[in-house]
Order: structure tokens, then sequence, then C-alpha cells
């Protein structure tokens, strides 16, 4: 069994028990489940870096990156930078996150707020709306065409943005529906984590014009987002850059600025 299978498999068990204690109706009378959401794919066509900048307690794949910082900080840090957005993980097993640091990014910045999760159930689309996401995360390799489809819609009717993320050409072709806004090119295998730009390049070609591309993962350098705007590519996914130093939200800036200057 691959990461990806093992990650599937625990987070069923842990949505079924939150749905359990916590009922639908209870996250609708949620104080954020009303409130407007901010447009990252708007944000992401006006923008000249489009970084999406992520906090990023550890990973399968890296163990810990930071365990010291608090995700106020971070927020506040990141929005300064100017950052186009920003991405919370939430998955707590894998990844070290909670939703709490969904809430209080969302208490401490006015960026437009990805959830970042392995969504399997329309109960953590309700609930991402309700802790203040304004954009929800869908990955073609753990759904169905039918599941995307479902999710994705729900999502719009709550006035969600979909960042939909993909890994080759297959999970692309089933993909393709009006209810998305961003199609996502993930460079990182999620089987073997080994990571290569030429994803991104090669299913460039095939993203219809009318999806914003969004480059996710091994983006470390300037060059790398240099070499990807050609291809279409209007946002970049960044975690482990920035969360790796003991100031992400100065490092995010002085990225930009760099990125912006050359």
């Amino acid at each position: 069994m691959n990461i990806l299978d093992k990650i599937v498999r625990d987070k069923r068990k842990e949505v079924d028990l939150k749905k359990s204690i916590i009922p639908f109706a209870q996250l609708e009378a949620s104080v954020l489940f009303n409130s407007e959401t901010n447009s990252l794919a708007n944000n992401l066509k006006q923008s000249l870096s489009g970084i999406i900048a992520e906090h990023k307690r550890r990973s399968p794949s890296k163990s810990v990156i930071n365990q010291n910082l608090n995700v106020q900080d971070v927020a506040i840090g990141y929005e300064n930078a100017g950052v186009s957005g920003m991405s919370v993980l939430t998955d707590n097993k894998y990844f070290g996150g909670s939703l709490d640091d969904l809430i209080l990014a969302r208490a401490s910045c006015n960026l437009p707020l990805l959830r970042k999760e392995f969504i399997i159930d329309t109960y953590q689309i309700v609930e991402a709306k309700a802790y203040g996401a304004d954009v929800i995360l869908l990955i073609a390799a753990i759904l169905t065409k039918e599941e995307i489809k479902q999710y994705s819609e729900l999502a719009k009717s709550l006035n969600l943005d979909v960042l939909l993320e993909v890994h080759n050409q297959e999970e692309l072709q089933k993909s393709i529906m009006p209810s998305i806004d961003m199609l996502g090119v993930n460079n990182r295998n999620l089987k073997t984590f080994e990571v290569s730009l030429e994803i991104s390049k090669t299913l460039s070609q095939q993203i219809p014009d009318e999806f914003i591309k969004v480059s996710e993962s091994g983006i470390s350098s300037i060059e790398s987002i240099k070499e990807l705007q050609p291809y279409g590519y209007k946002g970049f996914l960044i975690g482990e850059n920035f969360m790796k130093t003991n100031n992400p939200g100065e490092s995010a800036k002085g990225f930009i600025g760099k990125l912006n200057k050359d």
C-alpha cells in the first residue's frame, strides 16, 4: 500500500468519526459559514507573481519541516509579503495540521485561504466553509469523475473556489468540467514522492485556457517559476521553501521581490 492509499484509508475513519460527533447542521450554524469568500482564482489572474504560500509543519516525505512557528505569525507575514493566497494543511496524522490552524489563519489575515486536505466526503467541504476557507483542494488521484463533479458543484454552491490537482493525463481527462476554477499540476508523484517540473510542462498543453493553471510541489527557486511561466502557469504553490526558514513571511517577501524585479 502506497502512502496515498494509507492517508485515504485513515481519512475515511477520521471523517466517519467526525460526522458522528459534529453533524452537518452544527457546521452550517458556524459564524463563518455565511461569511463572504475571497477568490483565489481572481487574485491569481491579476497577480504578477502568483505565489500561494503554505503553512506546513511536516510531511511524509520530509518529516519535520518547522514545528516552532505559530500560524498567526505565518499568515500575517505572508499577507505582508504580498502573496496571492495561503494554503493551510489541515491533516493532522501525516502533516501535523488542524482545522484550528485554518481558524487562526482566518482570524489573522484577509488572504484567500485554501484548505489543503484529502477530501473524500462532502462533509469536509461543508467543514471547510464553516472553518473559514475560501478554496478547497480536490485530488483527482483519489476521486472518481462523479465525485469530482459532485464535490466541485457543492463547493461552488457555497461560493468556494475549487483547485483540482492532477498528476498525469488520465487524471486530467476526467477532471475538466465547468465547476473547476483552477487546475493544479503536482510535480511530486504522490506514490513515489519523486519531483519533476517536466510533469507541469507536459500537461500544460492539455489544460484548456478557461482554467487557471497552478504548478505545485518542488518549486524552490525563481528559475523554476521563470521556467514554467511560458507554459501558461499563473499560480505557484510553495510550501517547504518558506516554512523551513525562521521567518516564512520575510522569506516569501524576499522571494516575491526578487521574482518581480528579475
